[in-house]
């Protein structure tokens, strides 16, 4: 993921919070490029609109195919994405299975939509890849965007001092895709009554090793059973 074109009628809310930690650690060393276009830039009035009434009735508004069209077919051209992304409650789950296979595309566009979404005729011209980042509807598709690019740019190699923290956490481990991640302790060894499970603190790390797998199934079972197989 070297290139991600964004588009959005907001753009002032980009980078937001991928300014931060190891996202922006990602920007600050120019692993990952964000261009950020407003949509309203390919509107065709001069009061730069990008939303009409909704054929059929119905309240809210929807997001005009020309304009959205005018944007798309400008970053096409001048970058030639990979994959194209559109976030909607109707979109296939996002997870980290697709953040691995979506971090090794190296152009990549996302397309935000607003009010009630983009008109239908924009997914028939174009082949858009539609996620969904849970069952629950947001404002727009600005925060979809900067979840995923977040949890894609922390998988980039350099990104994360040790790398190996990404082959060992929730739906990675020891390679295990549908398992959660163990519980973890620091210091203190005991506080507030409550002590560290003593074979962590033992140094045996085969025991170690077992003892976290058979935690990680256990949390998987309790807090999400439908990932075990």
């Amino acid at each position: 993921m070297k290139k991600v074109s964004i588009l959005t009628i907001f753009p002032e809310i980009f980078p937001g919070s991928l300014s931060y930690s190891l996202a922006g650690k990602a920007l600050e060393k120019g692993l990952v490029n964000l261009d950020v276009i407003n949509i309203r830039d390919f509107a065709i009035d001069k009061h730069k609109t990008v939303d009409d009434k909704i054929f059929g009735g119905g309240a809210g508004m929807l997001m005009r195919p020309d304009v959205i069209g005018n944007a798309l077919d400008f970053v096409i051209d001048k970058e030639k994405p990979q994959s194209m992304i559109y976030f909607t409650p109707r979109g296939k789950r996002f997870d980290q299975a697709a953040a691995r296979d979506l971090v090794k595309k190296d152009n990549i566009l996302m397309l935000c939509g607003r009010y009630e979404g983009v008109d239908q005729r924009i997914f028939q011209k174009y082949h858009f890849e539609e996620y969904s980042i849970g069952d629950y509807i947001l404002s727009g598709g600005e925060m979809a965007a900067m979840t995923i690019l977040d949890v894609c740019m922390r998988l980039i190699p350099g990104v994360i001092e040790n790398d190996e923290v990404n082959l060992d956490e929730s739906f990675y481990i020891d390679g295990n895709k549908d398992l959660l991640e163990y519980d973890h302790y620091t210091r203190p060894a005991e506080w507030s009554g409550l002590k560290v499970p003593e074979i962590l603190l033992s140094g045996n790390h085969a025991e170690i090793k077992k003892w976290r797998m058979e935690n990680a199934i256990a949390n998987t079972k309790i807090r999400r059973p439908e990932l075990l197989k």
